[in-house]
């Protein structure tokens, strides 16, 4: 990374990142949430985009494009995307 300091931007992503490193560590591939990882996850990160989704396991099989029962980091980066075009959206007043 370079030495310089990071913009906004730059710092939204990295704690995208670390977050996801965080709990893909706890069991299984280490890299790659688990179902259980990604609960977790959703439970304590994403808890008021992800309220309205019925099943976080549907929603888990939906993102895991290989079919390993894990989501490995590019997988994940798709619900990134899916929520932040919800929230842009949204604050365009486009439901």
């Amino acid at each position: 990374m370079a030495t310089s300091e990071l913009t906004e931007l730059e710092l939204a992503i990295e704690k995208i990142i670390d977050i996801f490193i965080t709990c893909a560590g706890k069991e299984g591939r280490k890299g790659t949430l688990s179902t259980s990882e990604f609960k977790e996850l959703v439970q304590l990160h994403l808890p008021n985009l992800m309220k309205d989704v019925p099943s976080l396991e549907e929603k888990m099989s939906e993102l895991d494009v290989n079919n390993d029962e894990e989501l490995r980091f590019g997988e994940f980066w798709r619900l990134i995307g899916e929520l932040a075009k919800t929230m842009r959206r949204e604050k365009m007043g486009k439901k």
